[in-house]
Order: structure tokens, then sequence, then C-alpha cells
């Protein structure tokens, strides 16, 4: 017997004991992961390159730093910032700031120099106090203070912006974002089973399973995180995929025991023949699901290292209480499954004149799968070449990391500061970071290289100026700060970083024997995370399709369905990309997702689409593909088994596919364009992937194909045997009047 019939039939027998032990699991896990605690990785940790280095001399040498703000004035009309009544709103604006008991190092524009050429606008620069990490949360006061000082002074514009400011933004929003997207899709996940079950308790089970699995993840994580330091971005994702493959799993387990009790099965039965088949394709999709998930870990960054943890970790924990808890509730509720019919739609199945017989498959795939099987060859070109064209933008797919205004539009009050404090000093809200890091920093050679360097940024135009320093002699660090001359045009800030780091650093600091000068900030940290992704895809990429290969070769014995099912998910991926293309890069069709135009996608996102809709798309893949060869094991044509297989998983793949759209359609109604993109890439896949794929390219392939489907050359005979849980099989029971059997099981 193979494992899946095993764990099935054992939590069946002891169904107390599996459930108890499962609600077990999950308050011990979630209370031991509270006492331990989750440990988040910091920002600068989470990025590769110099971000990282110099983010480690900091740390090293326990400098604790400051979230840098500043304070434009502006003048709107006639006159200068050397005018008096200019002068006095500065004054006030300092006084203001100090009197918010949360700024150090408060320094008048008139003394740093800090105006613009034109001498319409002054700069106000400060550091708010206490730890970095936790300013944003303390700022408000100071904004409020300065918004204050400009309610008094509306000739002027005085508006502040920085770091900490702008991240309580950028962090509110993507924070409200990830919170609508949580909130709202565990009830659309249960408002769809509710149509496709018509019955409040059937629909229940998968939910429960999902959030149960997820919450117990969540203290398993946090205890994992003091190895793997986490992020709430990893907790939004392994949420989105604990609630996809937990409902995916328990639909094809209960689809498959309502089916058979349904054809005459006794309980016990139908839970075994279930166990033996969906919960076979469970563990199989599972692991699938698992090793593409593990892909993440070879980017080698820190956000996508914590993803790629957790969601394995929910999704081994979601297939372990599909094959177990399962069961045993199955076992125990009985005909109770069916309690909480919703009237409406049961009457409308119950009143259907066409209704079919349970497992007979779906009327519309049947009627989609006729042409389909008659001409495999035109449907394999027709569906293939459409594809192919949907797919053709990603061959010119522009990937970068999303800038503030790129981000949320320029609607937003600080990003307008944002874009008014770069016009009139371009570079200075997002200035080049140099930390230098030397025995004696002090000393004349290092001070020398210093002074040299500041003055080698702006005489080559990779900087405006002013170019400003911050020495810690105890920690003989010393702290720069160049405003790079190309301000919000990313193309030519890159090109001034990379003028500094190329030329400037190793003319100057770079003489200095021993000292090290990492470059970081804003831009470095976009361009060295976006190089890090790009040189990421090909291992990681690699990975994912050998060990699926593998593992669908192991688990089918076939090594023709192994290599059309790599293909056919790769088609599905490659459509996906080019509809991000077309979107959002070319601007086709975006008004009607409510984008503006970006340009490009974000640079995270291909890699993030490629690992999750991989192994979600096992999910279908290996549960279609398994019915089909049960069907051929228990003797009908390779032409029928398809048929067969693909009819009666219609229901549950169709039930599954149009959660996790709606789910993930959900991403796409949000107002940052980074999730906006990826939900828009994960539903589109999705679809296709449920559809095309699974309902025309795969059933045409195969039927082309034949007997070629089941191929395993001689010298392959000695891999490990993964398909005898179809054994356990019992033989198709006698149809029996049984009370649930006015239900369309093959509609659910």
């Amino acid at each position: 017997m193979g494992i899946a019939a095993a764990m099935g039939g054992w939590s069946a027998r002891h169904r107390w004991t599996a459930v108890i032990g499962w609600l077990v699991f999950v308050v011990l896990a979630l209370a031991i992961g509270q006492m331990a605690g989750r440990v988040d990785a910091s920002q600068e940790e989470g990025l590769p390159g110099e971000v990282s280095q110099a983010a480690g001399i900091i740390d090293d040498a326990g400098i604790k730093g400051a979230a840098g703000e500043m304070v434009l004035i502006q003048v709107t009309a006639g006159g200068t910032v050397q005018d008096p009544a200019v002068r006095t709103a500065v004054d006030e604006v300092i006084t203001a700031v100090k009197g918010t008991g949360q700024t150090a190092n408060v320094t008048s524009p008139y003394d740093t120099k800090a105006i613009s050429a034109d001498q319409k606008s002054a700069l106000v620069r400060f550091d708010m106090t206490g730890d970095k990490k936790t300013a944003k949360d303390r700022v408000t006061k100071v904004t409020d203070a300065v918004a204050a000082t400009q309610a008094k002074h509306q000739d002027l514009r005085i508006d502040e912006f920085g770091e900490a400011s702008s991240e309580k933004v950028l962090g509110d929003a993507f924070g409200d974002d990830f919170k609508t997207a949580e909130f709202s899709a565990v009830p659309v996940a249960l408002g769809i089973l509710l149509i496709a079950f018509g019955a409040l308790v059937a629909a229940l089970l998968p939910v429960l399973l999902a959030v149960t699995a997820f919450v117990a993840t969540t203290g398993l994580v946090a205890v994992v995180s003091h190895l793997v330091p986490m992020s709430d971005t990893a907790n939004s994702v392994m949420l989105l995929v604990g609630l996809a493959v937990g409902v995916d799993y328990c639909l094809f387990y209960l689809r498959r025991e309502r089916e058979e009790r349904a054809a005459g099965h006794d309980a016990q039965t139908a839970i075994k023949i279930a166990s033996a088949t969906s919960g076979r394709a469970i563990l199989i999709s599972g692991i699938t699901v698992i090793v593409a998930m593990a892909g993440m870990l070879f980017t080698g960054i820190a956000d996508f290292k914590a993803m790629g943890v957790a969601t394995m970790m929910v999704v081994a924990v979601a297939m372990f209480g599909s094959v177990t808890v399962l069961p045993a509730l199955l076992s125990l509720l009985g005909h109770r499954v069916e309690k909480g019919r919703i009237p409406f739609l049961n009457r409308a199945r119950k009143n259907s004149p066409r209704r079919t017989a349970a497992g007979d498959g779906s009327r519309f795939w049947t009627a989609v799968l006729t042409p389909v099987l008659r001409n495999p060859k035109t449907a394999t070109v027709i569906a293939g070449g459409a594809l192919l064209l949907v797919a053709a933008p990603a061959l010119g797919l522009h990937t970068a990391n999303l800038t503030m205004n790129q981000e949320l539009g320029s609607g937003l009050p600080i990003i307008q500061t944002y874009d008014r404090i770069n016009e009139a000093f371009p570079g200075g809200p997002d200035p080049a970071h140099v930390v230098v890091k030397a025995d004696d920093i002090n000393s004349a050679p290092v001070r020398q290289a210093i002074e040299a360097f500041r003055a080698e940024a702006v005489a080559k135009g990779a900087s405006k100026g002013p170019v400003t320093v911050v020495v810690h002699a105890k920690e003989n660090v010393a702290e720069i700060d160049v405003p790079l001359a190309g301000g919000t045009d990313k193309a030519k800030a890159e090109a001034g970083l990379v003028q500094l780091r190329d030329e400037v650093r190793p003319d100057t600091l770079g003489k200095v024997a021993g000292l090290e000068a990492p470059i970081t900030g804003q831009t470095a940290g976009s361009m060295d995370f976006t190089n890090k992704i790009t040189s990421s895809v090909p291992p990681v990429f690699a990975f994912v399709i050998v060990f699926a290969f593998i593992l669908m070769l192991l688990s089918f014995r076939s090594l023709t369905i192994a290599a059309t099912s790599i293909v056919l998910n790769l088609l599905s991926v490659g459509a996906a990309y080019g509809v991000l293309a077309a979107v959002f890069q070319h601007g086709w069709g975006a008004g009607l997702v409510g984008a503006h135009g970006t340009g490009a996608v974000v640079a995270w996102l291909p890699l993030f689409l490629f690992v999750i809709l991989f192994g979600l798309s096992m999910d279908y893949h290996v549960f279609v593909v398994s019915r089909i060869r049960e069907a051929k094991m228990r003797g009908l044509s390779t032409q029928n088994a398809i048929q067969h297989g693909i009819t009666t998983t219609a229901g549950v793949v169709t039930s599954a596919a149009v959660i996790m759209v709606a789910v993930f359609a959900i991403f796409g109604t949000l107002s940052m364009q980074s999730m906006k993109q990826m939900g828009v890439g994960l539903a589109v896949a999705v679809l296709i992937d449920a559809t095309v794929i699974r309902g025309v390219l795969l059933p045409a392939v195969m039927a082309l194909l034949g007997e070629r489907n089941w191929y395993l050359p001689k010298w392959l005979g000695w891999l490990p045997d993964m398909t005898h849980d179809e054994a356990v099989l019992a033989p198709p029971a006698p149809a029996a009047a049984r009370p649930h059997e006015e239900y369309d099981t093959a509609r659910v």
C-alpha cells in the first residue's frame, strides 16, 4: 500500500486521534512561535552587494544610524530665500522641529549652504532621534509641527521629506494593500466554495484546513526565523500560497470522496480510494511545489530566502493536513458533510433535467474535448500558437525597481515634495552614501583621500554637490553623502553611481591601503538588487525545471509525461510574462486594471512569478494526469482515458482556479503598482493554465502522442516505482440510491 493510502486509512480508523492531534499541533506550533518571537531581516540585510557590506561596517562599529529628514522651504512668488520674511520662516521651522523632542543635528541652510542655485529653495536638515528602524512610528509629531508652520506662512511652500516620513507613507500603503488582500482572500474563497459545493460544511472544510495550516506555520516560521530572518512580505506570501494549496488539496480530496460515495461505495471505501488517488496526487503536487519554492533560496536575497522558506513550510503543513486530518474529518462527518445546503443552488442541481451521473464528467468540457480529441493536431497548433502570440511581448521584457513615483503615482503630497526637492537639489533626497572604514580615519592620507573624493565627484559630473561628510572618530568610520546629478532620472543617476564606483573611488579612496569604502543608498540598492535578481534567473530556473522533471518522472514513470509537463508549464509562465509586458511595459489595456505608465515590470516579479506559478500549476497538472493514468490502468484506451480524466477533474480544477484567480485579482486592485502587477500576472497565468493548458493543449498533445505518453526507456527501468497507490482501488460499485446523489458532483 502506498504512503498516501496508508496515511489516509490510518486517519480514517483513528479519526479522533487524527483530529485532536492536528488541533494540538496547531496550538503548540503557534504557542512555541509566540514564545520564540519572529526575527525579521533588516532592509539593508535584504539587499545584495555593497549595500549589505556598508550596513555590516556600520553595525560592526556600533553606530546607531539615524533616519535623515529635510524640510523644503520654497519661495513660490517673487523674492529669494535671503529675504527677512523667509529667514524668519526658516527659523520657525528649526524651532518647531527641535521642539518635538524627536530630532537631533538640526542645521540651518544658511550655515550648510543648502540653498538652490536660483535662490528660491532652502533645506533644513536634521536626524530623527532613537532607533532608525522605528523612526517612522515617531515621525508624525515632526510632520505635524512642519505642517503647523506651513499654515502660518501661506506665501511659502514648506514641506517635509526624508527616510522616516517616506517610509511611513510607503509602509502604510504596502501594509494597507496586504491587509486588504489578506482580509478579502478568505471570504472570497469561502463564497466561491459555497457556490461550488452548495453546502456550508463542505465549503468550510477547505478554508479551515488552509487557515489552520497557515496559523501553525506562522508559529513554526517564528522559530525558523532565528536561523533565516523573515519579513512581513514573506508572511503575506505565505498566506497567499497557503490558502491556494490548502484549498486546492482539500478540493481534490473532497471531490473524489464525494464522487466515490455517489457511485455507491460505502464511506470507508470512498475515503480509501480518495486517499490512494487524490491523496497521492496531493503528495506529488506538494513535493513539486516545495521544490519550486526552494528555488528562491538560490537568489541570495534575504526577502526571497524568507519567502522561499515560509512558503515551503506552509505547503508542507497543508499537504500533511490534507492526507491526515482531512480523511479523519470526512470519516467523522459522513453524510453530514452535506449539512448547511444552500436551497437555491441545490434545487437547481436537483431539478436539472440534464443532470449527469456522478463521475460522468462535465458537459461543457465534454463539448470542448470532442473537437480537440477529434483533431488534436489542429487544436495543438491553434492553442499553442495563441499562447506563443500572447507570450511574444515578453521577448522585450524590461525589468526595473520602481521608484516611488512609479509605485504610488504622483498624486501623494510626499511624492510631490520629493520631486520638488529633486528639481531644486538634484539627487538631494536620495544621495549615494559612502561608508569609509579605515585603521585611522583621522590620518592625513585618509583625510586627503576623502577631500579628493568630494572634489572629484563634482568635477567629473557625478554630483552637483554639496558633498557632505560626517566623521565618527572613535569608530574610525566616515559617512559621505553624494547627491547624484541624475536626480529623478534613474538612468542618469545610475550612470553617476557607476562613475563614483568605477572612476572616482579608485582614483581617491582606493589609493589608501586597507581602506574600505562601499557605496550604498537608494539608487545603489535598486541597481544592485536588479543585477542580483537578473544573475539569479539561470540557476533558479535550472534548479526548478530539473527537479520538477525528476519528480514527474518518478511519479508517473514516463519520460514523455515528465517532458510535456515542463514544456506546458513553461508555456503558461511565458504567456503570463507576455501579458505583464504588454500591460505594464507597453501600456496596452493598462487603464482596464487601473495601472499607470511604469514602462517596466518590477524587477523581482518575473523570478517570483516563475517559482510560484511553476509550483501551483503542478497542482492541476498532477491531479489531471493522475486521473488520466488511473483510467488508463483500468483498461481504457489512451483516447478514452484522456477524455475521462479531463472531464471528471474539470469541475474541481475550475473551482480551484476560480478561487485562485479571484484571490490574485484582489492584488490587481491594490494601489501599489508592484502589487497590481503581481496580482494581474498570477491571475492571468492561473486562468490560462486551468483553461487553455489543461482543457485544450494537454489533451491535444496527449492524444497526438497516444501510447507514447507512457514511454519509459529500458535503461530507466531501475527508477523506484512510486505509482503503486492505485493498487488499493476498489472496482466501481453499483449505483445505489443515496440522499446525496441528488447533487451533481461532476459540477463541483
